[in-house]
């Protein structure tokens, strides 16, 4: 198993926020189209290292930014 993982959203605008309230935490993400091996509403998706999941998933629940799956890559 990798190191990293996804984050995907119901909408586009939930994976730029996302991807915006994460860098602002200093959260190393990249933004990037989902895998082919899930299926999204969104086509976008935030990549992140892992152990840093439950901290973004808390930061994201608190700006009620809805994470629709975690898969790690």
């Amino acid at each position: 198993m990798s190191d990293h993982g996804v984050l995907l959203f119901h909408t586009t605008s939930a994976a730029l926020r996302a991807e915006k309230l994460l860098k602002e935490a200093g959260f190393t993400i990249k933004l990037i189209p989902v895998p082919r091996q899930f299926a999204s509403d969104c086509g976008l998706a935030v990549r992140l290292e892992w152990a840093h999941l439950d901290e973004a998933r808390s930061i994201l629940d608190a700006a009620h930014v809805s994470i629709a799956a975690e898969h790690r890559l």
